[in-house]
């Protein structure tokens, strides 16, 4: 049986502006994973990903070098629960959330 993973992880750099979340989204969605991603107001980029362990965490490592255009400087990643899969749209298996 393969674990199921809940990571959140916020994305810090030149991220935004920069299709970071376009990104996320579709790499996210290629990978089989659950999820959503938004922009937050200090600069950085959320985002919550949920599914086979191994997966999650190489979807992660991929936000460490993101889109071409994008700057990463840090990315701080931690196990989150299935309450954070709840803010998604109704119906999606992941979402492009609005900027909080």
């Amino acid at each position: 049986m393969i674990a199921k993973a809940i990571r959140q992880v916020t994305i810090r750099g030149r991220v935004q502006g920069v299709g970071y979340r376009a990104w996320v989204e579709h790499t996210a969605t290629a990978l089989g994973l659950e999820g959503w991603v938004r922009n937050r107001r200090d600069g950085s980029v959320e985002a919550v990903f949920a599914g086979p362990a191994d997966i999650v965490e190489q979807m992660v490592e991929r936000c460490r070098r993101g889109p071409t255009s994008a700057r990463v400087e840090a990315v701080y990643a931690h196990e989150a629960g299935a309450d954070m899969l709840a803010l998604r749209a109704v119906g999606q298996t992941f979402s492009m959330l609005p900027t909080l």
